[in-house]
């Protein structure tokens, strides 16, 4: 009797622990919800936020005519220049960069400006002999190299800013933070020709062709390379000339030497020019003048 007691409580644990166990209820959309642990916004992270590009107080000069783009061959104080004159109301430049270093996508001046669907180019800021920019650059925007706030040769900026004016300024002036956030921008240097008078304390000993950029303070420009001379002699003979028929308030020096060069389209009023050495060495970067888009 015990045995049949003992055998029968067996069965029954046995059955107890073989029973299934009821499964939980299937998920219904809103415990479902209700279960996600959704962080507070606070705890999402914030997308980075790109800066709109800053306008600047440049100032427009519209008492004169706008003239179109014509190639110039002048001498100033026996400097010969050979460039283009422009009005950025029409035709403006822009930054055309080789991120994987000279030479790397455009060989010379002439393939960069074709290549950009432009009229003209020229050789434009400084580098490193490992290629890199020696200042800031700025190309539809996008931001390389770093602020060169020590050396003359990055004393100044040529840029457009987001309303599409351009300018040229000293580096203290617009400053770093502003300089990134323009739309195209060239670090480089010194200025030859601030206010219409030459600029002090340059020097005087070694001649070589240059790269110019000359502006009115207006919306007329000449970009040109020139002949051998010091950047004391190209100083002083563009404060006391007006190569393109009208006073040069400011101009900015470009990388010079056996990186001087320039292409004019053969399409531009006075016809085209190609000047570069053979023994040029390729640029970092270089401006291409191009028609402003409606």
């Amino acid at each position: 009797m015990i045995q049949k007691r003992w055998i029968g409580c067996g069965l029954a644990l046995l059955t107890m622990g073989c029973s299934p166990v009821k499964p939980p209820p299937s998920p219904t959309p809103q415990t479902q919800a209700a279960s996600q642990k959704v962080p507070p916004p606070a705890a999402i992270p914030a997308a980075a936020q790109i800066e709109a590009p800053v306008v600047t107080n440049v100032p427009v000069a519209s008492g004169h005519p706008i003239t179109s783009p014509r190639h110039i061959s002048i001498e100033a104080a026996g400097i010969l220049l050979d460039g283009i004159a422009f009005d950025s109301r029409t035709h403006r430049l822009e930054v055309a960069d080789q991120p994987s270093g000279p030479g790397s996508q455009w060989a010379d001046s002439q393939s960069a400006g074709r290549a950009r669907h432009g009229i003209a180019a020229i050789n434009a800021g400084f580098f490193t002999p490992e290629g890199a920019p020696l200042g800031l650059v700025v190309s539809a925007g996008t931001v390389r190299g770093g602020w060169n706030g020590a050396s003359s040769l990055g004393s100044a900026v040529w840029y457009v800013d987001g309303g599409g004016r351009s300018a040229i300024t000293r580096r203290e002036k617009l400053g770093s933070a502003s300089a990134r956030r323009m739309s195209e921008l060239i670090q480089a240097g010194p200025l030859l020709v601030e206010n219409r008078s030459p600029v002090g304390g340059l020097d005087n000993i070694k001649s070589s062709p240059r790269t110019v950029l000359l502006w009115d303070g207006g919306t007329r420009w000449m970009m040109a390379r020139s002949g051998a001379c010091t950047l004391q002699q190209i100083s002083q003979a563009l404060a006391g000339a007006s190569p393109a028929g009208w006073p040069v308030a400011t101009a900015l020096n470009f990388d010079g030497g056996r990186s001087a060069e320039i292409w004019i389209s053969d399409q531009v009023t006075g016809g085209g020019a190609f000047t570069r050495p053979i023994w040029n060495k390729p640029v970092r970067n270089f401006l291409v003048l191009k028609p402003v888009s409606p």
